[in-house]
């Protein structure tokens, strides 16, 4: 007769899980994918590294976990943030959203968005771009129908904005000094991107006037 795990047994392995994926993201968010090991997550979660490799076969097997974990997360905010309103205010909800998380934790940023990494957690990362890119073609879809934004592929344009908004977030501008002005300016730049006039360019100077 199979054994079958009684429903405190199978609590106790879930919340054993969940506590190594916990120090994982930790171990990430200071030394990258590079830096992480199996002896430094156990470390990191108090428990022998066995025990890591009871719950996960491998690095990649437990950075995919994360990716999850951290992904739905990240992405219920953005969500979340950008649910309602104009096109404006839910793209600049979006991307103030995704970018000030980001700028939050460079290291781990840098990780979920363009750290080389082994193929089954790059294809986690394939999806945590699509996601991502879902809310933004939510708002520009709807932007477009309203009249508030002009004609455009929705998909597209998400999938430009994602792209463009995470090689800057793990550029030289997210460690700079001025990085406080990194969100505003991807702000501005998603809203010109989308073909949102700047109020302030009338196109006729006081001069002409």
């Amino acid at each position: 007769m199979a054994y079958r795990r009684t429903p405190a047994v199978q609590a106790r392995l879930d919340a054993q899980a969940g506590l190594i994926v916990q120090a994982a993201t930790k171990v990430l968010s200071h030394a990258g994918y590079a830096g992480l090991s199996m002896a430094a997550v156990a470390a990191e979660a108090g428990v022998a590294t066995g025990t890591v490799y009871k719950n996960f076969s491998g690095k990649a097997d437990l950075v995919s976990a994360v990716f999850r974990k951290v992904v739905a997360h990240e992405v219920a905010a953005v969500v979340t943030a950008s649910a309602s309103g104009t096109a404006v205010e839910r793209v600049t909800a979006a991307v103030e959203t995704f970018a000030g998380r980001a700028l939050k934790n460079p290291k781990l940023a840098y990780v979920l968005l363009v750290e080389p990494v082994d193929t089954v957690v790059d294809a986690e990362r394939l999806r945590f771009r699509r996601a991502f890119a879902q809310a933004f073609e939510s708002a520009v879809a709807e932007g477009v129908s309203r009249g508030e934004l002009p004609a455009q592929d929705a998909k597209t344009s998400a999938a430009a904005l994602v792209g463009a908004i995470g090689e800057v977030l793990v550029g030289p501008l997210a460690d700079a000094p001025h990085s406080e002005s990194v969100v505003p300016q991807l702000i501005s730049f998603a809203l010109r991107a989308l073909g949102v006039r700047d109020e302030s360019d009338s196109g006729v100077s006081d001069a002409d006037a």
